[in-house]
């Protein structure tokens, strides 16, 4: 990776987007990274800052999918641990720290029998399952295109062995669907988008095609170390001035045109598209994923009657739903820095390693 961080690669990376933008009559440009990681990796190597010197302005995305999930969905989560006995809620750890008006998974009171437990892969939270089949096993399934293929194949296995215990609360997101809300909304000016590389590695580059298309915008998909980001900026700067937009994929080493065909079979195979609720965005029409009527039995909203009511909102004060949306920087939020901070978060921006919040407070202050 050492090149990719090689300072003199970086100051002449920068030095030609500065000449690039000085050619343009409308500054700054206004560029959203759509990823969490992207966000983090520009804070983190001061990015912000030397491309605002340089008239390209960065805004956060809707990229972090512990962010992008509704407290809806979380208080459902708790009402099933803290209301049944002989549960076990599994989770990645950034989810137990989302506050919401019932408390967060990581302080709440399990009922009798029932537990949170953190997993750091799907597969060990059938493990869990195969090991105890006395319990209901809930894993709490949280992500975008990157780890939806490897939550289905879980399900598929569970199926496949006839692991009754075990099932999925699904908050599964998909990328494309919320950049056409943002764009149709036309309350933010967006010049240009830097695509996630994770999630084209599965999806490709054509499910982006109708940003630039239909609406004019350029966009380059880029990796994550700190010249794959200026070599995606680079891009989207040389479509605005040659008028050209497309999706220009600045991260061949990893996506490929068509994506990852084995990972989309599998999702196309488990999985049907829904209409879903997100953070700051609302319903966005055919943005999240159900396992299929086949799998039902896998579902835990289907297995055990849970009703999530989409009316519970966040904690009062919190804006991470207009900081997702790109309409605010971090720090416009009156409780960043202060009532919210990473040792006591207000909100999903704040807990998550991928929140905008987080990486202002973390390498921005």
């Amino acid at each position: 990776m050492k090149e990719y961080r090689d300072k003199k690669v970086i100051q002449a990376l920068l030095s030609e987007i500065a000449r690039k933008t000085q050619t343009l009559s409308t500054l700054p440009v206004r560029i959203m990274e759509v990823c969490g990681t992207h966000t983090m990796t520009i804070h983190r190597y001061g990015l912000k800052e030397l491309l605002q010197k340089s008239g390209v302005e960065m805004l956060s995305g809707p990229g972090c999918p512990v962010c992008i999930t509704p407290n809806e969905i979380h208080e459902a989560a708790i009402s099933l641990v803290t209301e049944n006995k002989d549960f076990i809620l599994t989770t990645f750890g950034d989810m137990t720290r989302v506050p919401t008006r019932k408390g967060a998974l990581q302080t709440i009171v399990p009922s009798k029998g029932s537990m949170v437990k953190i997993v750091y892969s799907p597969s060990e939270s059938l493990d869990i399952a195969r090991i105890h089949q006395d319990k209901h096993v809930v894993f709490f399934a949280v992500g975008f295109e990157t780890t939806i293929p490897a939550i289905a194949l879980t399900v598929k296995d569970a199926y496949e062995n006839k692991i009754r215990n075990y099932s999925i609360l699904s908050g599964l997101w998909l990328i494309p669907p919320p950049l056409k809300a943002i764009v149709e909304a036309k309350d933010i000016d967006i010049h240009g988008f830097l695509f996630p590389g994770h999630v084209s590695a599965i999806i490709g580059v054509k499910p982006y095609d109708f940003i630039a298309r239909k609406h004019g915008i350029p966009g380059a998909i880029a990796g994550f170390e700190p010249s794959d980001i200026l070599l995606g900026i680079s891009s989207i700067l040389e479509q605005i001035i040659e008028g050209r937009p497309s999706v220009a994929n600045e991260y061949r080493r990893v996506v490929r045109p068509e994506g990852n065909p084995l990972a989309l079979a599998i999702m196309d195979k488990m999985l049907e598209v829904k209409d879903a609720y997100w953070r700051g965005l609302g319903l966005i029409p055919k943005s999240g994923l159900k396992l299929k009527k086949k799998y039902s039995d896998f579902d835990t909203e289907n297995k055990y009657g849970l009703k999530i009511a989409w009316k519970s909102r966040g904690l009062l004060g919190c804006r991470c739903g207009d900081v997702l949306r790109g309409k605010i920087s971090p720090p416009q939020c009156p409780l960043f820095a202060k009532k919210c901070s990473p040792a006591s978060p207000h909100g999903p921006c704040m807990v998550s390693f991928e929140g905008a919040c987080l990486a202002y407070y973390k390498y921005s202050k």
